[in-house]
């Protein structure tokens, strides 16, 4: 029985790791939001405050674009867990300058230990992605991303209260100093955990020309597969679409709640509760494999719930004063915006955790650091472009905070509809996902058993038209599936079968260049080392027993010598595109189906005759 994803914070290979990051994660906001604050409401400044504040954001994120080509080499050069030591160690030592800054109340040097954090994080951030596929098994990769999301927005929650709670005492000061000291202190000690991860590519020359070598970063990043760099594109405007909304909900509650600081308090723990929340269901609704299917699902959901929040704001009654977070929520209105911002976050979970782990399951080893540094420098990039955005339509359009809400999320449906017209595997992911949670419930029995890389051959019973996408959505790694022709052109199905690169097949005596080329481009899929799914039938059961199994898994094996999985379909028979005369339309509308894997078996010792005994016992009696 498979283990929820919360196991992983008992195991040394993550627990240190996770509790590094979310203490960073945390300091940063704990030093950062202290730092606003008392520019907004103690330091002795003259001229507008918000210029201070804007340089603030600036001085941060600007590491991003200096030094994260950098931390990508860097990243691959040496030891990641040495490197989180090294760099944790760097933390204490800014925290001190900082703490330093808050004791004189000197702002430059504040100012300068925040330029310093941003340049930790963005040291930091190529590490902490990369990492994970190497301390985690494949199946743990969506469950380890979700918990790494969930900590880092509750950290960041827990930072920006804290920091408000510090900052309402009259000697913040040496408070401010102990606790990001100590934070920082904290985190080293939980490296210190951190079990040893081997180089990617200790050979490597560090090339120190920032402005060249980020661009380089940039060219490998989005020069990957289409699949991981259309996935960054994605990352990124999930992270455009944030800022956005995190920058405007303190105006927005303030002007369109009549809400006061503690409003804006429990907005962000609503928003901050739905992202977790929404990550920590992605291990879940994916069967603990990487599911990209789930980001077209998050798109949907960030655009539905942007729309709503346009919607639902506005009729707040008029006040003297502004009300506190119990008095809002005794208004009814409220409840909608929170829903809507609940959803926000959840959908959000949902859209971002299946990027991160496809960037990190299909990038090779040793160019992880470098793509994932891509990643947060185009990160950085589309935040700095929201800034500007927003500026522009609020100061220049004058539009409203919920207006820009409304162009938001229609600008995603823009953007999701590029990504996945560019990539058309997101889509069909999607709707294998959607078929496997609406009309199946699919168990899986003996899946471990198919090897996780190297071609094989897997070979099982044919039920119904959907036979292909529910194995498809059960099994971790990418299938070929050979398919009758027919089957193949169906419409809707189509889309799936030819964007899954499955391979129609046709009698000999049908269409002989079709067989011909069928038998072509399985032994090349196999020489490639990929999965290749036959149905050795050669047609629909139409009674519900398996048929005589035909000569083309020996015609297969002859030229590719493979190992050969048996597989089994058990309960399908009866279901809504089974060919069961007396299935009806609702009958079976939500079928309880099990995919079931058997021991693999050397080519050489099977026949069709034996394999079909296989195939037979595994199914037993459940058609």
């Amino acid at each position: 029985m498979s283990q929820s994803q919360f196991s992983l914070l008992g195991k040394r290979r993550f627990l240190p790791f996770f509790v590094t990051q979310s203490l960073g994660a945390f300091n940063d906001n704990v030093f950062k939001q202290s730092l606003i604050l008392a520019i907004l409401y103690k330091l002795n400044i003259d001229g507008d405050r918000s210029i201070w504040v804007n340089l603030c954001a600036m001085l941060f994120i600007l590491p991003f674009f200096l030094f994260s080509a950098l931390a990508g080499q860097v990243g691959e050069k040496y030891p990641k867990d040495q490197l989180i030591r090294v760099i944790k160690l760097a933390e204490i030592v800014i925290m001190a300058v900082g703490a330093t800054g808050f004791m004189f109340n000197h702002l430059w040097m504040m100012l300068l230990a925040l330029f310093a954090m941003g340049t930790h994080s963005a040291l930091f951030g190529p590490v902490k992605y990369s990492i994970l596929p190497q301390a985690l098994r494949p199946e743990e990769l969506v469950g380890g991303n979700g918990l790494v999301e969930m900590g880092t927005f509750l950290a960041i929650l827990a930072g920006t209260i804290s920091a408000g709670v510090i900052m309402s005492n009259s000697h913040y000061e040496p408070i401010v100093g102990v606790a990001i000291v100590a934070i920082a202190a904290l985190g080293y000690l939980a490296s210190r955990g951190i079990p040893r991860t081997a180089a990617s590519t200790p050979g490597m020359q560090i090339k120190w020309n920032i402005f060249t070598q980020t661009a380089a970063t940039l060219r490998m990043g989005l020069g990957q597969t289409k699949a991981v760099s259309r996935s960054i594109v994605g990352n990124s405007w999930f992270w455009f679409v944030g800022a956005i909304y995190l920058t405007q909900i303190p105006e927005y509650a303030k002007q369109w709640m009549d809400g006061d600081e503690t409003v804006v308090t429990l907005i962000l723990t609503v928003f901050s509760v739905g992202i977790a929340l929404g990550s920590m269901l992605c291990e879940r609704l994916s069967g603990r494999k990487v599911e990209i299917g789930l980001v077209p699902f998050g798109a949907f959901g960030l655009t539905f719930f942007g729309l709503l929040l346009w919607w639902h704001s506005g009729g707040f009654p008029p006040g003297d004063t502004a009300l506190g977070w119990t008095q809002v929520l005794a208004i009814g209105q409220a409840w909608w915006v929170l829903f809507d911002i609940l959803g926000l976050g959840v959908f959000g979970g949902f859209y971002i955790v299946p990027l991160y782990a496809l960037i990190q399951s299909r990038t090779p080893e040793h160019e992880r650091a470098r793509v994932i540094a891509a990643n947060n420098i185009l990160n950085a990039l589309f935040m700095v472009v929201s800034a500007i955005v927003s500026i522009v339509l609020l100061s220049v359009v004058k539009l409203s905070i919920p207006q820009l809400f409304l162009v938001v999320s229609l600008l995603n449906v823009l953007v999701s509809v590029y990504i996945f017209r560019i990539v058309p595997e997101f889509t069909m992911r999607f709707l294998i996902w959607l078929l496997g949670h609406s009309m199946y419930r699919v168990e899986h029995r003996g899946l471990e058993l198919i090897p996780e890389e190297g071609a094989a051959l897997l070979v099982c019973n044919h039920v119904s038209f959907v036979d292909a996408l529910l194995i498809s959505g059960a099994v971790r790694r990418p299938i070929r599936f050979v398919m009758y022709y027919k089957i193949y052109r169906l419409p809707v199905l189509n889309f799936i079968f030819r964007t899954a690169g499955a391979i129609p097949i046709a009698g000999r005596s049908e269409d002989l260049a079709v067989y011909e080329q069928a038998f072509a481009r399985i032994q090349a899929y196999l020489a490639q080392g990929e999965l290749v799914c036959i149905f050795p039938e050669g047609k629909l059961t139409a009674d519900g027993e398996i048929n005589e199994f035909k000569g083309g898994v020996t015609t297969i094996l002859k030229s590719s010598p493979v190992p050969v999985i048996p597989m089994a379909l058990q309960g399908l028979w009866g279901s809504f595109f089974s060919r069961d005369p007396n299935k009806g339309v609702f009958r079976r509308l939500w079928s309880h189906v099990t995919v079931v894997a058997g021991q693999p078996a050397a080519a050489d010792a099977l026949l069709p005759g034996r394999l079909r005994e296989q195939v037979q016992v595994l199914r037993g009696d459940l058609r």
